[in-house]
């Protein structure tokens, strides 16, 4: 394996979790972690003290995949059914926007506490959200429960971070990423045509109301694990004062707040929308300066550098994808099925890219490897209006797509590692939420520059009939997807920032 970094605070802070009792066999291992080692020569994360628990974390993350992949496939044909297509970018990045605050809460409340009760938290206000959009009867009651869907989400993602953290030795926590990622690869060839199935004979709504209950079973297993493994309190007299928690409290409602003005300026596209989009950039700018590291937006080198990275990836790569069903079922006519399933392999090559970054003779070369990842990024970006070209053959998006995501693979679990090799114990909610922060306050920004240039050229009143009748707004789709390569193109630069300088 790699040698170890002089710099890595969590190397020596962080000493290797002791044997325990062998646990007993839990369920059949998920398809995440059978191709997943979890370090040679030693134990792994399948070894006698991490089995429930991994399978159990990864398992909540197997069907956390689930509900994404199935959700992004029965998008555009419930955004038609609640008339409101207009709005198409702004379920999406309500779910961000919300995921900003609960964020910052789950990392305070993992640092004082430990993760097991922002983790139980977050389930619930997922399925509830799960449960309010598969009963909205309009758009807004949609994005209502999108929104909450996202309070859910942001400690989920945090919460189990940390479990990482405090739970496994430095020498696992690749393998471990390597098995969320991994944990994409069933849901993204299965979700998409399950989900069109149901959509198409059974409606949308089922998509959003199957989901919640499947998430017990793995709860129940993960639970007992997190509480013997990485629950409580540091202990080390280090933890931040109350009125610091308070304060971070604060600047993320400030952040939620300044989002959902901007996105909402941005959709409404009048000139009285930039008061609230004003607003909303007097709320973020220096709520975004108190949360993230600092030097972040300058790309200075290490920690902030990989906070930036990011949310470069994420953001460009998550607003483009939102498009991408769309595309195909109004532009191309394919059905919501089809359309989904065009990104399934892209499933398989984002676990390949995340398994290959875990493989000890490429850790070394981390960096270099997110600078390949960002390329190929860009590159995929950059191709996916092609195919609005009707001698461009649909599944090309598809090939394009699979390259992108084997990028993101490499970046996305490249940057979860690096921000844990340079986060002390008790910083590791904190710098988590600052990591995922990042990715969320990305997103929700990039689609709403995204959506907005959607609906100006005419996006909004895209429909399946019309789209095919008269081939129009062809032009709305590569103003979303040219930026955001420009984007992930800029996050080439990044990664040549993150390694910090020798002393």
């Amino acid at each position: 394996m790699a040698a170890p970094n002089p710099r890595d605070t969590t190397a020596a802070k962080t000493p290797d979790v002791p044997p325990g009792p062998t646990v007993p066999p839990g369920p059949a291992t998920p398809p995440a972690l059978a191709a997943v080692p979890g370090g040679e020569g030693g134990e792994g994360v399948l070894s006698g003290p991490y089995r429930a628990l991994s399978i159990g974390i990864v398992s909540v993350v197997l069907l956390i995949a689930f509900e994404a992949t199935a959700v992004g496939t029965a998008m555009p044909v419930a955004a038609r059914d609640l008339d409101g297509v207009s709005l198409y970018a702004f379920a999406f990045s309500a779910y961000f926007t919300t995921s900003l605050f609960a964020m910052v809460l789950a990392g305070q409340w993992s640092d004082r506490s430990g993760p097991l009760a922002p983790l139980t938290t977050g389930i619930a206000a997922f399925a509830a959200g799960l449960l309010l959009g598969g009963t909205a009867g309009a758009m807004w009651p949609f994005v209502l429960g999108r929104a909450v869907q996202g309070l859910g989400g942001g400690m989920v993602i945090v919460a189990l971070y940390v479990v990482v953290s405090r739970a496994y030795p430095q020498r696992l926590r690749p393998a471990i990423m390597a098995a969320f990622a991994a944990s994409w690869v069933v849901p993204s060839i299965v979700g998409p045509l399950a989900s069109g199935a149901v959509t198409e004979h059974l409606g949308w709504r089922w998509v959003f109301l199957g989901i919640p209950v499947l998430v017990v079973l793995p709860l129940a297993l993960a639970l007992p694990q997190i509480r013997r493994l990485a629950s409580g309190p540091t202990g080390d007299g280090t933890d931040a004062p109350a009125s610091s928690g308070g304060r971070r409290i604060r600047l993320a409602l400030a952040i939620s707040f300044g989002a959902g003005l901007l996105q909402y300026a941005a959709q409404d596209l009048r000139w009285l929308s930039l008061l609230p989009g004003a607003a909303g950039v007097a709320l973020l700018v220096p709520a975004v300066l108190g949360l993230l590291p600092r030097g972040t937006y300058r790309a200075a080198r290490g920690l902030p550098s990989v906070v930036l990275l990011r949310g470069v990836a994420a953001g460009s790569f998550i607003a483009a994808e939102s498009f991408v069903p769309l595309m195909l079922v109004t532009q191309r006519g394919l059905s919501p099925t089809l359309a989904g399933f065009s990104l399934a392999a892209g499933g398989v090559t984002w676990a390949l890219g995340s398994w290959l970054q875990s493989r000890p003779r490429l850790q070394p070369h981390r960096e270099r490897l997110t600078t390949l990842g960002m390329a190929l990024v860009a590159g995929a970006i950059a191709a996916a209006p092609s195919v609005l070209i009707e001698a461009v053959p649909a599944w090309a998006l598809a090939v394009a797509w699979a390259f992108g995501c084997l990028g993101m693979g490499l970046v996305i679990s490249s940057t979860s590692v690096l921000l844990l090799q340079l986060s002390a114990p008790e910083e590791a909610g904190t710098n988590s939420a600052a990591l995922q922060m990042s990715d969320g306050l990305s997103s929700v920004l990039l689609l709403a520059v995204g959506g907005a240039a959607f609906a100006a050229l005419g996006g909004g009143t895209v429909t399946h009939g019309a789209a095919r009748a008269s081939g129009s707004h062809p032009a709305a789709f590569a103003a979303v997807f040219l930026p955001m390569a420009a984007v992930a193109l800029a996050g080439v630069w990044v990664t040549t920032r993150l390694r910090e300088r020798e002393p």
